[in-house]
């Protein structure tokens, strides 16, 4: 009976953690647009994770060296969670609002589920479909409520959501990619390491190449939420988050991102003067009920 207890709090309570501090980041984001580049945000923001993550490294005693295979294996990771899909997100986020862009990524949950199967015959239970369905429903619902409420052109919002898209399928890639045997192998603190120290230095060198050197914006706001974003919402959560994947696999581990849109939206009600409507009450209601269906399936 403990043993079950000790399992269930190894994943709700990861899970929560995870869910509540990334609901958050929307909303930092968001305030990071401005002065700086969105590539030199990011490549601040890892540059700070691996640094935070090679010190979380060093008082577990977990070695940061890894064999060539490793490196490349970081890298590739690297370059789908860290490159791709937050310079997506960061772009996404001129044309649409925080909580459109989050809405959007919590459908992280089709393109795992979807890669997962073809990667490793993942099985998948009927409760599960049912459950993501009735979320999808949900989401779909907040979607078309923030699509109706977007202050800017049409081809704006369908422009923020193609950018969307494409950082939600790099994070779908850079989320199967832990589940592979080679990801388990290998002592999670040191990929994620390098994984966001090669990650920030293609990170700068393509914010170089386009927008030219380095700037920095001293204002408090901007340097604690990139304090925010690189230790909280990387050193603390992606460990969490991957280790999550392995345990329950990535369909699973992405009703993360079922939650955070609603959360996210909550902050945004407190802070940005959120006006929620029958719509969006009713697609948060839905997210939360099918992620509850889904999460009651038994493992496979």
């Amino acid at each position: 009976m403990s043993g079950s207890s000790e399992a269930k709090g190894g994943v709700i309570l990861p899970f929560l953690l995870v869910t509540l501090i990334w609901s958050s980041t929307w909303i930092v984001i968001r305030d990071q647009l401005g002065a700086v580049p969105p590539s030199w945000s990011v490549c601040y923001r890892f540059l700070l994770g691996a640094a935070g993550m090679a010190l979380f490294a060093m008082i577990r005693r977990v070695p940061l060296r890894l064999p060539p295979a490793g490196i490349a294996f970081a890298g590739a990771l690297g370059v789908a969670q860290f490159v791709l899909n937050f310079n997506f997100v960061y772009r996404a986020e001129h044309y649409l609002t925080s909580g459109v862009v989050a809405t959007v990524y919590a459908l992280l949950l089709i393109p795992n589920t979807i890669l997962a199967w073809i990667a490793f015959r993942q099985p998948v239970s009927r409760a599960f479909i049912l459950g993501s369905l009735v979320a999808i429903a949900g989401i779909m619902l907040l979607l078309l409520r923030e699509y109706r409420a977007a202050p800017v052109s049409a081809d704006a919002v369908l422009v923020g959501i193609a950018l969307s898209v494409a950082g939600l399928l790099s994070a779908s890639s850079a989320n199967v990619m832990q589940g592979m045997q080679i990801a388990r192998r290998l002592p999670m603190a040191a990929v994620l390491t390098w994984g966001m120290l090669i990650g920030s230095a293609v990170d700068a060198a393509y914010a170089w190449a386009t927008v030219g050197p380095p700037v920095i914006e001293w204002r408090a706001g901007y340097l604690f939420g990139i304090a925010w974003l690189g230790i909280a919402g990387s050193v603390v959560t992606f460990p969490l988050y991957f280790q999550l994947i392995q345990r329950v696999g990535p369909g699973r581990a992405a009703y993360s991102s079922v939650l955070i849109p609603v959360i996210a939206m909550l902050i945004s009600t407190v802070f940005e003067d959120y006006r929620w409507s029958t719509l969006s009450a009713a697609g948060a209601v839905l997210a939360v009920a099918g992620m509850v269906i889904a999460l009651r399936a038994k493992t496979a």
